[in-house]
């Protein structure tokens, strides 16, 4: 299963996401819940990069997969923080839609630190 976890500051602001694990949700190089996880997930930190000018900090299992990890970076302008919170906002619906439809295979959560 493949669980994430979004923490919020006291803001409402997503600071931080982590994806862990697998989907299983079919055979390996089929698995479209992956595929779709994956794309999404990618394509969010891809879009950061080039559309916010930043470099998010990311983590990742690289050998492995399975493991994906983003922090915001702070000393941001207004404008960089508001397209990332667009993408990373755009992020979590898709992941919750995935959810929605396979929840067997994907578990999303969202915390709020204090």
């Amino acid at each position: 299963m493949i669980k994430g976890t979004f923490k919020r500051n006291d803001s409402g602001q997503i600071v931080t996401f982590k994806l862990t694990g697998h989907a299983e949700a079919g055979p390996y190089g089929s698995d479209i819940v992956c595929a779709g996880v994956s794309a999404l997930a990618i394509s969010t930190i891809n879009g950061i990069d080039a559309l916010a000018g930043v470099a998010p900090k990311v983590e990742a299992n690289e050998s492995e997969g399975g493991y994906l990890k983003m922090d915001v970076v702070s000393g941001l302008t207004q404008e960089q923080t508001n397209i990332e919170q667009i993408l990373l906002e755009n992020l979590l619906l898709g992941l919750q839609s995935i959810e929605a439809e396979n929840s067997e295979f994907i578990q999303i959560n969202t915390i709020t630190e204090k």
